[in-house]
């Protein structure tokens, strides 16, 4: 379970190359790599202070398995001059499976990283090379393989679905072949098609078409009966875990408004009712942690009513919902609860708001009724 505790959150903004269809910050040149590690040690010192310890690190990006060993090595070292890391923190590291091999995983293991997020995305190589993905299905096997074989580093699997052209039965091929393997954790997300991106500007030229309303249903329903068929837990609504203690412990503090800091060109923070976020440049974000600057782009203040409607909106997502007095008085919304409970979309229990599985698929509506 989750503490108190503020959560680290570090963009890697370093790809191979940028995917049609992701619209995270990111870059191809490598040669920025040095420039941002000081940049990022820079910005770190700056909230010392207002963060000085965390129980949970989360080095996503970009692909951080793109950064050399001795980067990473640095880089969590400082980390722990810099702040208090607890005993027993939780470390994960987003990995592109083509980077890693039996060496490099061993070495993860020894800088104290517990868990690999892999962005298997997909177990059909005509989808890898469509979503422009640099590894095949064949590799993903072997390597967690030899994650296995390391030992103690939890395992988690990034899959899409909604992809152009999938069916539903190549879908299930792909979660029978993921579930095969045992993870630890499970995301499924479907595809975005956003705007900016190659995929966005397919959608907007008509040649590829998302899913109907009524396919992500299906999609979603299938994905989530399968998985807890196979033994997952479905707590949050992309996200599954194969018992309670592999759930997601940083993720974990974003949806429970729990303080995180993230660090890097891009990421976003949150203390009380505040939420900042960094630039997306890695060249203005460099120059202004080299002039002792937090690289800001902007920034927002939460007055009482945006932080009810934001406990409502994530609590939503999760299957522990929502504490029924963040509601406040339920006389004019009783109505509505007593229509989501009879519709299925929700439970209520323990004096929680609790949405059902079905009540996921309307997760992002539920809260403007309340």
């Amino acid at each position: 379970m989750p503490t108190p505790l503020p959560g680290l959150y570090l963009h890697v903004p370093f790809c191979r190359k940028k995917c049609p269809y992701c619209d995270f910050y990111s870059t191809t040149d490598r040669s920025l790599i040095p420039r941002w590690l000081t940049a990022v040690q820079k910005e770190a010192a700056i909230y010392r202070h207002t963060f000085p310890a965390f129980d949970t690190v989360y080095v996503g990006g970009g692909s951080p398995s793109q950064l050399p060993r001795e980067a990473l090595e640095e880089l969590l070292l400082f980390l722990n001059r810099t702040y208090s890391l607890i005993p027993g923190t939780e470390i994960t590291l987003e990995a592109n499976p083509h980077d890693l091999d039996p060496a490099l995983v061993k070495g993860l293991m020894e800088l104290g990283i517990h868990r690999i997020s892999l962005g298997v995305q997909s177990f059909h190589d005509d989808h890898l090379k469509r979503l422009g993905r640099t590894h095949t299905a064949s590799q993903v096997v072997r390597l967690v393989d030899w994650i296995r074989e390391a030992g103690r580093i939890a395992l988690g699997l990034d899959l899409l679905y909604g992809l152009p052209g999938q069916t539903l039965e190549q879908w299930r091929n792909d979660l029978e072949k993921a579930a095969a393997l045992r993870p630890e954790h499970l995301s499924c997300y479907q595809l975005t098609y956003s705007p900016g991106t190659l995929f966005g500007v397919l959608k907007e030229k008509g040649k590829v078409k998302p899913l109907s309303e009524k396919e992500e249903g299906l999609f979603f329903l299938f994905t989530s009966r399968f998985l807890q068929d196979q033994g997952y837990i479905h707590y949050e609504i992309s996200n599954f875990a194969r018992e309670e203690k592999h759930r997601s412990r940083h993720n974990q503090k974003y949806w429970r408004r729990i303080p995180y800091l993230g660090l890097g060109p891009s990421a976003h923070s949150f203390l009380g009712n505040r939420r900042w976020w960094n630039v997306r440049s890695l060249h203005a974000y460099c120059r202004a942690a080299e002039e002792g600057r937090p690289p800001l782009e902007g920034e927002e203040i939460l007055d009482e009513e945006q932080v009810r409607l934001e406990r409502i909106s994530l609590g939503m997502r999760t299957r522990e919902g929502v504490d029924l007095e963040v509601l406040g008085d339920l006389r004019p919304v009783e109505r509505i609860l007593d229509e989501l409970v009879r519709k299925g979309l929700c439970l209520i229990k323990e004096g929680r708001l609790v949405p059902t599985t079905k009540g996921f698929l309307l997760a992002d509506r539920i809260p403007l009724y309340l």
